[in-house]
């Protein structure tokens, strides 16, 4: 297994301020899904960057890039156009409580 990184990159700033309906119901199921995959064990940590730029974070593990990118793809945002999902390999260098 190695560790990746995928960032969401919502569709405008301030995001997290102006969510329509629409994109907080599949947020919430972004989350929910997350919150899963989390107690299945694969997710190391996620997150937003808060401010005027949200962009979430989600560091995982996957065996190979291409299940990696399945992993990103399947998440609601990106799979239903609310956000522009980008991968990269990540190495966990320190981890506080890890």
């Amino acid at each position: 297994m190695s560790a990746w990184i995928y960032f969401i990159h919502p569709p405008r700033d301030d995001f997290a301020a102006t969510m329509t309906q629409a994109e907080q119901e599949v947020w919430a199921r972004h989350w929910e899904r997350l919150q899963r995959e989390f107690a299945k064990g694969s997710i190391i940590l996620v997150g937003p960057t808060l401010g005027h730029v949200n962009t979430g974070i989600c560091v995982y593990e996957a065996d190979d890039e291409d299940a990696a990118r399945a992993f990103m793809d399947a998440d609601p945002t990106i799979a239903e156009g609310f956000a522009r999902g980008e991968l990269r390999p990540f190495q966990v260098s320190l981890l506080r409580g890890g």
